[in-house]
């Protein structure tokens, strides 16, 4: 979960599910939600390979399917990057807004798959004007770059991941909802992807220095080695 902060809503009396956990849930989940898989190896390999959830706390195993709850069974449900894994994202959403009252729902971005698509990932997500929208990422070429997205996936499985950190905040959406969730199945890239005009990337450079003053600067400090020589 890469914007835990942003969850503020859950009370001290709340009962909180979370759904797909994997090995690193939310510390206030008293309840987790986990699909059945073939085997753990497949569990892990969808839970970003970071091993089995080590819980005392209740675990309910489903298939993929209707929730093991009863309707408004939950105050709070975290549901964080197990939406890019669904099948049909409208129907998981449905389940979510059924069991629970409110809740946390994060997932990553089209951007982030477009690097390193990562196969157990099947949609692109993007949520914008109050709705998700969502699109079957087998709809697209993507696979096509397979050989350049594979250096990247090797970066990453070295444990390299400052670019992952310094464009989070576009790589990934993290909300709370209440009530209701609006998602929306679209068909064109241009619907999972950020309008330009509202991307600000000045944060990657805070200080305000230009790429050019940059070089200037090593310019200058290169005229006075050579005069030192």
């Amino acid at each position: 979960m890469f914007f835990q902060n942003r969850i503020v809503s859950i009370l001290p009396t709340d009962n909180v599910l979370e759904i797909g956990p994997g090995a690193t849930p939310y510390d206030r989940s008293d309840v987790f939600l986990e699909k059945k898989f073939a085997s753990e190896n497949d569990l892990i390999a969808q839970s970003g390979l970071v091993g089995l959830l080590k819980t005392d706390k209740p675990v309910y195993i489903y298939d993929g399917d209707v929730f093991p709850f009863k309707d408004k069974e939950f105050d709070y449900v975290v549901c964080s990057h197990v939406l890019e894994h669904v099948d049909d994202v409208d129907k998981f959403l449905s389940e979510v807004q059924r069991v629970g009252k409110k809740g946390y729902l994060e997932f990553p971005t089209i951007y982030y798959d477009y690097l390193y698509n990562f196969s157990v990932h099947t949609q692109f997500l993007l949520y914008s004007d109050n709705v998700i929208h969502w699109m079957p990422k087998a709809e697209s070429n993507l696979a096509a770059f397979l050989p350049v997205q594979q250096f990247f996936y090797k970066s990453a499985s070295a444990n390299y991941h400052k670019m992952t950190d310094d464009f989070s905040r576009y790589f990934f959406q993290g909300f709370e909802w209440k009530e209701s969730i609006i998602s929306k199945r679209v068909h064109t890239l241009q619907q999972v992807v950020y309008d330009l005009n509202k991307v600000d990337f000045s944060y990657l450079n805070p200080k305000g220095i230009s790429s050019l003053s940059i070089k200037q600067k090593i310019k200058n400090r290169l005229i006075k080695l050579i005069n030192r020589l």
